[in-house]
């Protein structure tokens, strides 16, 4: 089978396609022949190794996985022995968790996060979900939202979009953050009202019960007097941030909340196929490249102007 490949760490130009073998699924796993596959921010970080702490995951002197991607959408090829829930020709999307979903076929357990596809969905939009809800949900569902003031900081990347759907969903007001040129797709999302931050600074406003730094850019020690007091930070990630967690549950009036390392869990997949189905979430998707065009993907991902999702195609 085709698939993206990098054996060492570097910029987007390590990424290159190449023939490798097939993998044969489990008794209790699915394999799904990929239609479509996300290209993220997580993708690019773990590519280029950074933070460098990563590597004593991914590998540390060269990538212990080869192929990237974790998001996707597809048709079941075939099934183990002990698999229930799906059968050959299903339409279905989830992720892999961190690997493999750059590539013509991949295998999943049947209990992880993959569920099937709603009918009016593209394969290429079903791609461009998982990884945002799932990251999304992680935070979120750490604090409660209903009725809740909720800051996203960053709502028009893959995460942030999701967030403000979800958050809508949870019963937060909502609040978004991003430049002029987003301004009316984050309204379109639902957010209840969105700071242009090339206009007006969030931290001379009003505080907020919740702030949730969707895109890593914040600081919780210099942003914290714009969240209320008993209020909680929900940063995407940053190692500062995991280290505040502890003494912050004890000392001063606003606690860091951190889920590390992120969990990947069927019911997360559940929710947005559910979402979907009702109309309560929306994909974003702002670029589609063929296979071949990977390296060029991932370098538009590393501007981080992407807005939602960047999606390879594997026809």
């Amino acid at each position: 089978m085709r698939a993206v490949v990098y054996d060492r760490y570097g910029p987007a130009e390590v990424l290159h396609v190449e023939d490798v073998e097939a993998p044969v699924p489990g008794d209790d796993q699915v394999l799904v022949r990929v239609h479509a596959a996300s290209v993220t921010r997580s993708d690019t970080a773990m590519r280029a190794a950074k933070p460098f702490i990563s590597r004593f995951v991914t590998g540390l002197r060269r990538p212990r996985y080869r192929i990237p991607g974790s998001d996707f959408a597809g048709v079941v090829e075939g099934v183990g022995s002990e698999v229930t829930e799906f059968g050959p020709g299903d339409r279905v999307f989830g992720s892999t968790g961190g690997f493999r979903a750059n590539a013509e076929f991949l295998c999943i357990r049947e209990s992880g996060p993959v569920a099937e596809m709603p009918l009016d969905v593209t394969f290429e939009d079903a791609a461009a979900v998982s990884d945002g809800v799932i990251l999304a949900l992680n935070c979120l569902r750490l604090v409660e939202l209903d009725g809740r003031r909720l800051l996203v900081y960053g709502a028009s990347g893959s995460i942030g979009t999701a967030a403000v759907q979800l958050a809508k969903h949870l019963g937060a007001d909502v609040t978004a953050v991003c430049d002029t040129r987003h301004v009316e797709l984050v309204q379109s999302l639902g957010a209840d009202r969105v700071i242009d931050y090339t206009q007006e600074d969030f931290r001379k406003g009003e505080g907020w019960d919740v702030i949730f730094d969707a895109v890593g850019k914040l600081s919780f020690l210099r942003d914290r007097r714009a969240i209320v007091a008993g209020g909680s930070y929900l940063p995407t990630d940053g190692f500062l941030n995991l280290f505040l967690a502890l003494p912050t549950r004890w000392i001063g009036k606003r606690t860091v909340l951190v889920q590390l390392p992120p969990r990947y869990r069927k019911d997360h997949v559940l929710l947005a196929k559910k979402l979907l189905e009702g109309g309560g979430y929306r994909p974003v998707v702002d670029r589609i490249y063929p296979l071949d065009d990977v390296v060029e993907a991932a370098r538009h991902v590393e501007t981080g102007q992407k807005t939602g999702n960047v999606v390879l195609t594997l026809s």
